[in-house]
């Protein structure tokens, strides 16, 4: 393969893979915030496919991408309130709660598409615009992977450095933090932890709707029923390997992104392989990860445990 490929394929598969990213990105961040606090969301597949379908649906609706980040954002958030009421006010398992979301969003997106559409798959007539950032955007190779992206991908990266800095530099992410440790001491401190969880999950329901929609409307323009097909599950995975930082979150989100953007790269430079084999890679990674890193990662010591104020 000669240079010019081999520069080609380079740029296709950052391009593609920084695009793929964007969904588990989001959703990690979002997860670190739930579990810093100490709440484990098995639901984050459930919020970024109902985040999908109620993006797309309306953006078909209004004809506006506006409209439909907007619906995911909503609905995620909606989710995240309906977790926390259920795992913070009442208590019940967070495994269940997270489980349960996550297999009702399956059964009631693929029922509500069936329902509105029919046997149609109706797609996006208008897509996102591509901004190149002037100057970047004529580096070779990277610059035009890097600096020609939609605006959501921008975004996305403002969001990490956020995410870190609220975590790390702020009253909120010391009291997350201190949540997810030591619930009991943080209340003796004054922390309020049950708002500090609610706010959490909040953070995690918005980012998760807001990658599913970005998945919809901003990356494929369609919907299909199950179309995550457990990205949330890898979400998941990418922030407890990433310990909870939003900046390895983001390396990690990067990785799987491109493992998921593969085949595009394979099929440039005539490379033919099997497409389930492909499919397999980001889910070959993970556990490969999880097997070398599993042992150094040091979960928050309260994670998954209820918290009442009658216990101090």
């Amino acid at each position: 393969m000669t240079a010019a490929q081999w520069q080609i394929f380079i740029t296709a598969l950052l391009s593609a893979g920084l695009i793929a990213a964007v969904p588990l990105l989001l959703a990690a961040l979002g997860e670190t915030f739930a579990e810093r606090a100490g709440l484990l969301n098995l639901g984050l597949e459930g919020m970024l496919l109902s985040g999908a379908f109620a993006g797309f649906y309306a953006a078909l609706t209004t004809q506006s991408m506006v409209a439909g980040l907007a619906a995911g954002t909503t609905t995620g958030l909606l989710l995240g309130l309906l977790f926390g009421f259920l795992a913070i006010s009442l208590r019940v398992d967070q495994v269940i709660i997270g489980l349960g979301i996550t297999l009702v969003a399956e059964g009631s997106t693929g029922f509500l598409f069936r329902d509105f559409y029919g046997q149609r798959f109706p797609t996006l007539t208008f897509s996102t615009a591509k901004v190149a950032v002037p100057w970047l955007s004529d580096l070779p190779i990277l610059g035009p992977a890097l600096f020609n992206q939609q605006p959501l991908v921008y975004l996305a990266w403002l969001l990490v450095v956020g995410c870190a800095f609220l975590l790390k530099h702020t009253r909120f992410g010391l009291e997350v933090r201190a949540a997810g440790e030591s619930p009991l001491a943080a209340d003796a401190a004054g922390v309020n932890v049950a708002q500090t969880r609610y706010l959490a999950i909040m953070i995690g329901g918005v980012m998760a709707g807001l990658g599913g929609a970005f998945l919809s409307v901003g990356d494929l323009n369609f919907f299909v029923p199950g179309m995550t097909v457990g990205q949330g599950f890898i979400a998941i995975a990418i922030a407890m390997l990433g310990k909870w930082q939003p900046y390895r979150v983001f390396f990690g989100a990067l990785l799987f992104g491109t493992l998921r953007s593969l085949s595009t790269g394979l099929q440039i430079i005539g490379l033919d392989l099997r497409p389930e084999f492909v499919l397999m890679l980001p889910y070959i990674g993970i556990i490969v990860a999880l097997i070398i890193l599993a042992r150094r990662t040091q979960l928050p010591a309260a994670l998954g445990l209820p918290y009442e104020r009658d216990q101090r």
